[in-house]
């Protein structure tokens, strides 16, 4: 299982980045080709013009392999170092037109990758010591969802659900919808039942008496309790049974987030990691 899931995110990774160089280069790299003649060799460095972590360097690698198998990186830090303004990460050589078409999607990626592993880092420095493990959303940029995540791990935190077909969640507009707790987690049981499918069935709770009304249905993997401030959320942890995971989600920021992880809540998912990100300062210089 655990190849099959490799296989196809390499397949994903490929993907992404042919789709990413389509929209970028199109008929042809016209700046470059005009300029630049097609036997000159060149390098180039990556340069660190900021302070944090750095992310996405497989990724500039897979990069340049599928622009030019010609073009040669070497690595000087890799995937989760922290690093600072002045560092260089990598060196690049090869044709120097290569090195130009691939420029702009290498630094896109990495800046990105790295700007949401050094934001994971920084929060999860501020629930140093607790048993909470920080997680990412499905809040994430169309298209790149498996870099963003990606960068979540990168940066120390773990990974939620990928998409709608890897796990169950029902939220508050499927339960109106279904006409209350009960009779959503009901449905969904029936329903895995009937499809001969083995999912995990994550139910969030927007108060005590829908908690109430998840533990009272059970077969569920794990209960979020979502805006609850953490005194509710202490409160509604001492009713829910060993065996089903808690999760606490909605209006947590980095001033609150220790007080919510001090509530002993297993997991704590945040969407600002991947939807409210400044990217990492990265350039990719020639090397004359």
């Amino acid at each position: 299982m655990v190849f099959r899931e490799q296989c196809i995110f390499v397949i994903m990774l490929d993907q992404i980045i042919r789709n990413a160089l389509s929209e970028d280069i199109g008929e042809g790299d016209h700046s470059t080709l005009a300029c630049v003649p097609a036997n000159v060799m060149g390098a180039a460095r990556l340069l660190v013009k900021d302070n944090g972590v750095i992310a996405g360097m497989e990724v500039a690698k897979r990069i340049y392999q599928l622009v030019d198998p010609k073009l040669e990186m070497v690595a000087y830090k890799k995937d989760g170092d922290n690093v600072q303004n002045g560092d260089i990460a990598f060196v690049v050589t090869g044709p120097s037109r290569s090195i130009l078409t691939s420029e702009r999607l290498v630094l896109n990626f990495m800046q990105r990758m790295s700007g949401i592993a050094t934001q994971t880092h920084e929060i999860l420095k501020v629930i140093e010591g607790c048993r909470t493990k920080l997680l990412d959303t499905r809040k994430t940029t169309p298209g790149i969802r498996y870099l963003e995540k990606w960068a979540v791990k990168i940066g120390g935190g773990e990974n939620h659900r990928f998409g709608l077909y890897d796990l169950i969640m029902l939220k508050d507009n499927h339960i109106d919808y279904a006409g209350g707790v009960a009779k959503a987690i009901q449905k969904t049981k029936e329903y895995l039942k009937n499809s001969k499918k083995s999912l995990g069935i994550i139910v969030e709770v927007r108060n005590l008496a829908e908690l109430e009304e998840a533990i009272k249905e059970g077969g569920i993997m794990r209960i979020m309790l979502d805006n609850f401030n953490p005194f509710e959320l202490k409160e509604a942890l001492t009713l829910i049974p060993e065996d089903i995971e808690t999760e606490a989600s909605g209006g947590i920021t980095l001033m609150n987030i220790r007080e919510y992880a001090e509530t002993g809540v297993q997991y704590i998912s945040v969407g600002a990691l991947t939807h409210s990100v400044k990217s990492l300062d990265l350039s990719l210089k020639a090397l004359l």
